[in-house]
């Protein structure tokens, strides 16, 4: 069979049985939630006390550029090398992946790892791999200094495939061949998850499956981005940095490969939701005096918005596009405004409630909009490339990916 871009890999796991409650323990989100909200993470940690975690190999983003840094960084260190021997190693296995909501519904997702020379971030690339927003290269320098140090990696990156030949409904299906491994609740309202290892005669099943759907979509968009763009891009920046030092053996490296969780585009369970603007330390009157200046009032346009201030709620839409999508649009003046107004700010909500809230502040404008619906998105990536950056949120923040699987990315 073809070399696969998305294939099975040697996974690692604690030696628990699938029910043990250890598992609570060892899982938490990803480093990149509740980034304004420490105490999320000081009751992951009072939650964990001493026992083996996930929270022990990775830096929350809360904890960056404060004292606990570089405290946290030591931690993980010194974890990684305790770590051999310790984990139980699943070999040349996919993991079928039923995560149960806060809100109880189910998505399914299967964890593999995809092939980092499929994969380019950089703007206009055509590879089978594709980010969907644009990468920020200033924030990958430092998360490639803790992969290149790090002799593991866990996962938070989900990959988005356009499942229209029934890969997830097969493995539903069919998952009473497969082998339980984890059966549990997450921590701090995240849900439940449940895993069953994937090997033998029913790993061929998939990964035909698979190569199918790769085959179908040769040369085009095969696989896109969801959440995790930033952590992918510095593991292809880290396997090309390898790449530069080794020559053609690092094509055998470990590294070349990333561990993630691919997840169909399809699923009932994946939502996809708008991310708000704000624009907090501006002079309204001013901010909303230039948006008059390309936005007519009410909402008959294609590309509206709906402005949130201290003294009004109203709707205008843009005279004259500048984007294809009202958020890229709308981004475009943001920007445009902050560049001519130094210590004006953007901020990046999630909610509709607590835009609300903030805009209500003095000094601050924010924006509620419609969000693309995610059968866009793949036509979109086609035609125009990555999307304007926080376009839009794969869920609220507990119905993201948790640490559970881990990989060994050294020889």
């Amino acid at each position: 069979m073809k070399n696969l871009i998305f294939s099975p890999a040697d996974f690692c796991l604690p030696d628990y049985a699938p029910t043990d409650p250890a598992w609570t323990k060892w899982a938490v989100i990803a480093c990149d939630q509740f980034t304004s909200e420490i105490s999320y993470w000081e009751e992951a940690a009072r939650i964990v006390d001493g026992a083996p975690s996930a929270l022990r190999l990775i830096l929350p983003e809360a904890y960056l550029g404060s004292a606990q840094e570089e405290v946290h960084k030591q931690t993980v260190a010194a974890a990684m090398q305790t770590l051999d021997g310790t984990l139980r190693v699943w070999e040349d296995s996919m993991l079928y992946l039923e995560r149960t909501l806060p809100d109880g519904r189910i998505r399914r997702g299967l964890v593999g790892k995809i092939d980092l020379e499929a994969y380019d971030y950089n703007a206009g690339s055509s590879s089978a791999v594709r980010a969907t927003e644009a990468t920020v290269l200033e924030r990958i320098p430092p998360r490639v200094a803790i992969r290149s140090a790090a002799d593991y990696e866990l996962p938070h990156v989900m990959v988005l495939i356009d499942d229209t030949d029934g890969i997830f409904a097969h493995l539903a299906a069919a998952r009473g061949a497969y082998t339980k491994l984890y059966d549990f609740d997450l921590m701090l309202g995240g849900g439940h998850a449940a895993g069953w290892r994937i090997a033998g005669e029913a790993l061929e099943s998939v990964t035909a499956k698979i190569a199918a759907y790769e085959a179908a979509r040769a040369g085009d968009l095969v696989y896109a981005m969801g959440d995790g763009n930033h952590s992918l891009a510095s593991a292809r920046a880290h396997y090309m940095n390898l790449k530069e030092k080794m020559g053609d053996t690092a094509l055998q490296h470990p590294a070349r490969w990333a561990l993630v969780e691919l997840v169909a585009l399809s699923d009932p369970a994946l939502d996809f939701e708008p991310i708000y603007r704000v624009v907090t330390d501006c002079d309204p009157a001013d901010f909303l005096g230039a948006l008059a200046q390309v936005t007519a009032d009410g909402g008959e346009g294609d590309q509206h918005v709906q402005i949130v201030t201290a003294s009004e709620e109203r709707e205008v839409s843009f005279t004259t596009p500048a984007h294809a999508l009202t958020v890229g649009t709308l981004q475009e003046f943001i920007d445009a405004y902050i560049d001519a107004h130094p210590g004006v700010k953007c901020d990046y909500i999630h909610d509709e409630s607590s835009l609300i809230a903030l805009a209500k502040r003095d000094g601050c404008v924010g924006f509620l909009f419609d969000g693309m619906a995610k059968e866009e998105l793949f036509p979109y990536v086609r035609a125009h490339g990555t999307l304007p950056r926080k376009t839009f949120s794969m869920g609220e923040a507990r119905s993201k990916r948790y640490y559970i699987e881990a990989r060994k990315i050294v020889e």
